[in-house]
């Protein structure tokens, strides 16, 4: 199965700058919790991102035609060989950037999405248009002292 998994503003944004627009603790916790034990798919600038690289107890694979190695990772120069490394059965979440997204939202089976209640001033970086996609679950939350913003933890279908 592939999986699609994002924190994204009202108007799409998920970044400016190669950096997240939202520090969710709660929305860390769930990318951890979903993504432990499978194989994440990456572009290089998100990789590059990443404060400590290679995330632990993960596949890590980084698509880049530019690099063929980095630490902890397995490098494809295209999202289309990425996958055909990937078993049948496996889980597989796509995890950034905005190019990788725009690529794999045709071939995704399900969206692991952090609606965020703001629109940012400052956006570079959108997740591709979802609104053809079903919910499946919501989880709303309230802004508290470490969560700046109302969110919701939504899943989409096809």
């Amino acid at each position: 199965m592939i999986s699609m998994i994002a924190a994204v503003a009202k108007n799409r944004a998920i970044g400016f700058e190669n950096k997240l627009l939202y520090w969710l603790p709660n929305d860390m916790k769930r990318f951890r919790a979903l993504t432990t034990g499978h194989t994440i798919i990456m572009g290089r600038n998100t990789y590059l991102s990443l404060p400590k690289g290679a995330l632990p107890n993960r596949r890590n694979v980084v698509l880049s035609t530019t690099v063929s190695e980095l630490p902890g990772c397995d490098v494809y120069p295209s999202l289309d060989e990425a996958l055909r490394s990937c078993l049948p059965d496996e889980d597989v979440y796509i995890i950034g950037g905005a190019r990788v997204y725009e690529q794999a939202i045709s071939l995704a089976d399900r969206l692991y999405l952090t609606e965020v209640d703001n629109t940012p001033a400052d956006a570079d970086a959108f997740f591709p248009d979802y609104s053809s996609w079903h919910v499946a679950t919501k989880e709303a939350h309230p802004k508290d002292e470490r969560h700046a913003f109302e969110y919701a933890f939504v899943d989409y279908v096809r």
